[in-house]
């Protein structure tokens, strides 16, 4: 993972829904951390330092540093909550990592080679079921994306959660709990527009099809 993601903190006393009011206002969010066998601890963050990081997509997916009183922690993003009308941020949830102990974490999902993709070729067009899926590993092992390499899915075709390469490592939550969890990441199928349009009958048919109705052969009659 080349980019490193630092979040410079300040502890937090002054604590309560009035006071992370006034944090809000002085623009910082109120964040915690916990975890790895440490108490949790709250915090405030910088808001516009917080939203430049949250611009880059692998932030939710990287170990983070964070540093608190001079010291540095590792920890990842387990909850973020927004202003549901406003470019705001208002919480922020972190937790420790342990370099021995296994993370779960959303990762997303980059598409390569859909062009060259036969069903793409045929007139299909792709849809993407997932976006991001789950991963168990540890902190070192963490990828900042899986790629989904649809180069050989053929029309009316399935990629599936399996069918996503993992390195070493690295497993896939969902597909834990058995094969019929493996789902659809994505598929490739001839646009419903045009399908009707092929099943449209001609004019020649519709008019033997009329004839047919009123009683009338569509063969030329035997003198």
């Amino acid at each position: 993972m080349a980019n490193e993601f630092i979040l410079n903190a300040e502890l937090r006393t002054d604590l309560g829904k009035g006071a992370s009011r006034r944090l809000r206002h002085a623009g910082k969010v109120p964040a915690i951390i916990y975890g790895a066998g440490h108490d949790p601890v709250s915090l405030t963050l910088l808001h516009n330092e917080l939203a430049h990081q949250l611009e880059n997509e692998a932030f939710f997916s990287h170990i983070l540093k964070v540093k608190i009183d001079g010291k540095d922690n590792q920890a990842i993003v387990k909850d973020l909550q927004r202003h549901p009308s406003r470019p705001r941020i208002m919480h922020i949830d972190l937790q420790r990592v342990s370099a021995t102990e296994k993370i779960r974490v959303n990762v997303p999902i980059h598409f390569t080679n859909e062009e060259q993709s036969p069903g793409v070729r045929e007139g299909g067009l792709i849809t993407h079921s997932l976006t991001e899926v789950e991963v168990a590993c540890l902190p070192a092992d963490l990828p900042e994306y899986l790629e989904a390499d649809l180069s050989e899915l053929e029309l009316n075709g399935i990629f599936h959660m399996s069918d996503l390469k993992l390195a070493k490592g690295i497993e896939l939550v969902e597909l834990a709990h058995g094969e019929s969890h493996d789902q659809a990441v994505a598929s490739v199928h001839v646009p419903r527009a045009v399908k009707e349009e092929d099943d449209e009958p001609t004019t020649e048919e519709s008019g033997e099809a009329a004839a047919t109705e009123d009683g009338e052969s569509s063969e030329p009659a035997e003198e």
